[in-house]
């Protein structure tokens, strides 16, 4: 069922049900007043010809023959007089006696001085009436053709309303129903045209304060995330495609060059020192790329532990060692720490590892002395690492592009690398909710500041 077929049944139900309650209300208020209009008026009816014949201003006789003369042609109210004893003294037709009083009656008149009841459609009064010093019981009957007449005719138009009212609640309801749901019609028509070659496209956003305005802006939130993505990978694609050509195409022309004619033994194993050198730049580079790709991870899917920064540094400044043992890093602690908790931190040992690793290693590719220079301190929340070189510095452009992914600044003859070293390590920090900052000038070395919330 569509939500517009449900939403005009839902709307046409719950409103024909309340209609129906005011319809049900107003039909037995309106029976209630005639009834109780009714026993007033036979009351009246009562009292009257009880005080005629009391009174001796007519004749029995000729109040039954009017009775009987008025009954073909109107609903006439029949009356009849009894005494405390039971004993009638006057009725407008014993032959036709509507109430057929008992002893029971007239002791419950007596009790309760007034009672009112119905003999199936006809309606009844007793009452004790006071003449002449004398209590009687005077009774009536009749039956109320007018009333009920016109509440037939109640019945009638109410049924007529409520035929009428559901209609054109139904057809309200759907209008309402079908206005409600344009917008939305129209904004699944705008999201059948994205595509991925029409990513930019974003869904219109009429009123941002009401509901399908925030689905509008949520949706279009959803599809920046997802062209940044799209766009990433693709640039992403794009750039490992051509950074894994070179290597490969390199490894590929020395090994054809090798088997092209017969060498001497010097020359075989210098074409193998040149495609391990060439393997080993295709395993770096990979290695940096799945790097690349853990730290793409949410926060939430990467193990996380409590770290010693002093010992991490040190498993790094190690395996940088091991790696390249020309390289040299000094690590300093510029506060003493009270407390081990200012140089604890909460995150993932391998990724912070090889963050600083590319830092120091950056540090100590551009510098002279292929020197890295590391000052440990903490402020507030933060644990604070300084990696220092005397090396070439950079440009404000190479600043500005440093961690663009396979970015290779104007500096790049001077060491080897890929462009991933520094984008891999922002965003290791940025996972861990660090920060990282550079402060360079050309021919007077790097600084980078990492900062990160301490436990």
């Amino acid at each position: 069922m569509k939500i517009r077929t449900a939403l005009t049944l839902r709307y046409t139900c719950i409103t024909a049900a309340v209609f129906l309650v005011f319809i049900t209300a107003i039909y037995y208020v309106s029976e209630h007043s005639r009834s109780n209009a009714f026993f007033r008026n036979l009351k009246s009816e009562a009292i009257t010809k009880a005080h005629l014949f009391l009174n001796n201003q007519v004749d029995a006789e000729t109040m039954q023959s009017i009775y009987l003369n008025n009954k073909k042609f109107i609903d006439e109210v029949e009356v009849a007089v009894y005494d405390t004893d039971f004993r009638m003294l006057y009725h407008d037709a014993l032959q036709n006696d509507i109430i057929k009083e008992t002893p029971k009656m007239i002791e419950r008149i007596l009790q309760k001085k007034e009672i009112d009841f119905y003999i199936e459609d006809y309606q009844g009064v007793g009452i004790i009436y006071t003449f002449g010093g004398k209590d009687y019981i005077v009774t009536a009957a009749a039956y109320d053709g007018y009333g009920y007449a016109k509440r037939e005719i109640l019945k009638e138009t109410l049924a007529l309303l409520l035929f009428s009212g559901l209609t054109v609640l139904i057809i309200v309801g759907y209008l309402l129903a079908r206005s409600a749901l344009t917008p939305i019609r129209s904004i699944v028509k705008e999201a059948e045209n994205i595509t991925a070659s029409r990513i930019n496209k974003r869904l219109p956003v009429k009123n941002e304060k009401d509901e399908l305005g925030e689905l509008s802006l949520t949706f279009n939130a959803l599809l920046d995330r997802l062209e940044k993505s799209f766009n990433s990978q693709k640039m992403f694609v794009s750039n490992v495609s051509h950074e894994l050509r070179t290597p490969m195409a390199a490894l590929s022309a020395e090994l054809d060059l090798a088997v092209q004619k017969e060498r001497s033994p010097e020359q075989y194993q210098n074409a193998i020192h040149n495609a391990l050198q060439d393997s080993q730049r295709v395993i770096k580079l990979i290695d940096g790329l799945l790097n690349l790709a853990k730290a793409d991870y949410e926060p939430e899917q990467i193990k996380r532990e409590e770290i010693r920064l002093d010992e991490l540094l040190l498993d790094a400044r190690e395996l940088v060692l091991r790696a390249h043992p020309d390289f040299h890093v000094e690590l300093v602690f510029e506060q003493e720490a009270e407390d081990d908790k200012v140089l604890t931190v909460i995150g993932n040992s391998y990724l912070l590892t090889t963050a600083f690793v590319n830092l120091i290693e950056n540090n100590c590719k551009y510098s002279p002395d292929q020197t890295s220079f590391i000052q440990i301190s903490f402020w507030e929340e933060w644990a604070i690492i300084r990696l220092s070189d005397d090396g070439v510095g950079m440009s404000d452009k190479d600043k500005e592009n440093l961690f663009q992914l396979f970015y290779r600044g104007e500096n790049k003859d001077v060491a080897s690398g890929y462009g991933i070293g520094m984008t891999l390590a922002q965003k290791i920090l940025s996972l861990h909710k660090g920060e990282i900052s550079v402060f360079s000038h050309p021919g007077e070395g790097t600084t980078y500041v990492v900062k990160l919330p301490h436990i």
